[in-house]
């Protein structure tokens, strides 16, 4: 489900998961006054190992860096 990021007059923002074919909020269900959804905000959310396309190569980064760090240590 998609999560939804929204904004209260009085309260702030805040998030909500929707399923993608639910109406927008119209009130807020703190204090009941009326939202507005912000589009494009927060994106797609990730949570967990193996999600990102440039994981592998920070893996590889910190391999490069630590060799390099037991060469210079080694001269």
């Amino acid at each position: 489900m998609p999560t939804y990021l929204y904004e209260c007059k009085s309260c702030g923002r805040f998030e909500k998961f929707q399923n993608i074919k639910d109406e927008p909020l119209e009130e807020c269900p703190e204090c009941g006054g009326k939202v507005k959804r912000i589009i494009g905000a927060p994106g797609i959310i990730f949570k967990g190992s193996n999600f990102y396309v440039n994981q592998e190569n920070k893996k590889s980064e910190k391999k490069e860096k630590k060799n390099k760090e037991n060469t210079d240590k080694a001269s």
